[in-house]
Formats: C-alpha cells, structure tokens, sequence
C-alpha cells in the first residue's frame, strides 16, 4: 500500500517534469509543443486527486504532505509557464510583455495565499482560479488576431476577478450538471489538443469547441455565483486527501 501512495506523489510530481519540458520547449520557441507539455500537467492535476483518495495517501504516508507539493507544482504550471509562454509568443511591446506577465504572476502569487479559495461544499474555487495556462492557450492558439491592447485588458480583468467572490465550478469535486462538466473539459483539452496541431493555423472545429467549452464554463459560474451562494471555507479546501 505504501508503494502505491508513493507512486501517487511521483505521479503528481510528474507535473513538474512536463512543465519543465515545457518551458524547454517555449525557450527554443516550440509554442505548441510548450502548449502541449502545459495540457500534459492539466490532465496530471486533474487525475492524480482521484489516485490519491484510492491509495489513501494521507493515510498511508502521513508525512508527505501532497498539498503543499501540489501548490508548487501548479504555481509553476499554471502561473510561471504560461507568464513565460505570453512573454515569448505574444507579440506587443515589451512594457505590454512585462505588464501583462507581472499582473499573472502577482494576482497567482496572493490568490495561493489568500484563505477561502475553495467554497464550503468543496465544489467550486472561490474568485478566478490560477488559470492562466487556459488563458494564454487562447491569446496563442484561438484568437491569435486579438491586438495586444485587448489581450492586456483580458489579462488585468482575469488578474482582478481572482480576488471577486464568484464561484467558479471545481469539475473533479462535483456540482451543477457535474458529468456535462467534465464533458466539457474534456472537449476543451481534446480541441486544444487540435489547434495546437494546427498551429500556426487556428481550427475551426478547435476554435467553437474551445469557445463552447469555456462560454459553458462561464455559464455555470454565473448560475451558480448569483443562485448557489454556498459558505467559503479556507485554504485547505484544496488539500488532496
């Protein structure tokens, strides 16, 4: 049993080791293999919680806390690689470039430290979730024709929605229409997937289907934001059990 927790930590460390080949690859200004080793530890966090309950690992290895290896990872994966990646593949002046980069970097760093980021019934993140993997995919790889103004304004509105109390669906922790959420992220991965292949073309399949998945995401958040309402606990919400 102690072998199968710990494969489980190496699984959700694993995470690391694809957001590393990432900024390799965005380095050498491969942007969609980048994209690709980012949808890598996108599906790694969205699996390794649901391995983790199965071998108990809070149980089995009391002491190895999987939430605090969980936090690094995704404060790489989700935060510093896509800031790299806008940095690199956006093209805009470079006071936009640092503008744009710092307001990722900065809103992720305070949103990890703030208490209540997951709501009292665990199904939603608390304000916008350090997503920005998700976002720069977008600027990149979907609507690449978006002026450099635009995508700074996105940017600063995601950066100030992380501290806005709206309640953004968990998908792997159930709620509202729980299995069509899950459908829709795998849509999203599976047409990300497609316009990554099709770069530096954009998809017209990738494009709606990103488009539909990210619209009904926004959907559920403004039901369940203005009708649920649930309490907010703290930070340990996120904690893998």
């Amino acid at each position: 049993m102690k072998l199968f927790a710990w494969l489980v930590h190496i699984f959700t460390a694993s995470g690391l080791l694809a957001g590393f080949m990432g900024l390799l690859a965005a380095i050498e200004g491969d942007y969609p293999a980048a994209m690709a080793w980012m949808l890598a530890t996108l599906v790694i966090d969205g699996i390794d919680g649901t391995f983790a309950r199965m071998a108990r690992v809070k149980e089995v290895l009391p002491n190895v806390d999987g939430k605090t290896i969980d936090y690094v990872i995704d404060f790489f994966t989700y935060a510093i690689l896509p800031a790299y990646l806008f940095f690199v593949a956006v093209e805009a002046p470079l006071w936009a470039l640092y503008a744009g980069s710092f307001m990722m970097l900065l809103s992720a760093a305070i949103y990890y430290g703030l208490e209540g980021m997951v709501s009292e019934d665990g199904n939603h993140f608390v304000g916008f979730p350090v997503m920005w993997n998700m976002v720069v995919y977008i600027f990149i790889f979907v609507v690449p024709w978006l002026s450099w103004p635009v995508l700074l304004a996105i940017t600063a509105v995601f950066a100030v929605l992380h501290f806005v109390p709206i309640l953004v669906p968990y998908p792997s922790r159930g709620g509202r229409w729980w299995m069509l959420t899950i459908a829709m992220v795998v849509v999203f991965i599976g047409t990300a997937l497609l316009n990554v292949w099709a770069y530096p073309r954009v998809s017209a399949v990738g494009r709606w289907g990103c488009l539909l998945s990210v619209g009904y995401l926004a959907l559920v958040t403004v039901l369940d934001t203005f009708q649920a309402r649930p309490q907010v606990q703290g930070k340990d919400g996120l904690e893998k059990e």
